[in-house]
């Protein structure tokens, strides 16, 4: 098996149902002259998943018969739900995880500072109710909000649009 379909089929730590592929967090992998070098960027820079993520993917090709594996992290461009596969946002809803929605190309100069709470309407994965509750903006990880659904009355997690 290619380097790339060892590395691709590596999970995410804290989004188990996600590989780093699914993810978007695995940006590159090239094999030359014998060696693998993997190139990932984090959700954020101080993701505390990055080490294991590095392990894993060490772990994985080296039992795949890859001996020389290197793997780097790069932070430009950031990281953005944007890059979430249609396959990752389809496995994050059917476990119960409602995605991100696509928010499109970033504009270049000073990041517009918006202090309202966001408007979005966000479906409940369990039942697609779109009469959804915030109940934290912070869930078990920064990247994550825990919601209700007001219908089946299920709490959820949503992934944050970055």
């Amino acid at each position: 098996m290619s380097a790339r379909r060892v590395a691709e089929q590596v999970l995410d730590p804290e989004l188990p149902v996600l590989t780093l592929a699914d993810l978007g967090v695995l940006r590159d992998v090239q094999e030359v002259d014998g060696k693998v070098t993997v190139t990932i960027t984090p959700t954020y820079s101080g993701c505390p998943a990055l080490d294991e993520m590095r392990a894993d993917l060490k772990e994985s090709l080296t039992e795949a018969g890859y001996t020389d594996v290197d793997v780097r992290t790069v932070l430009h461009p950031a990281w953005t739900t944007d890059w979430i596969s249609e396959d990752g946002l389809r496995k994050l809803s059917d476990h119960g995880i409602a995605p991100p929605q696509r928010i499109g190309p970033r504009t270049v100069g000073p990041i517009p500072l918006n202090l309202e709470p966001p408007t979005r309407r966000v479906a409940c994965p369990r039942c697609g109710s779109h009469r959804t509750t915030e109940l934290s903006r912070f869930g078990s990880t920064a990247c994550k909000a825990l919601r209700r659904c007001e219908d089946c009355r299920e709490p959820f997690e949503q992934i944050k649009e970055l």
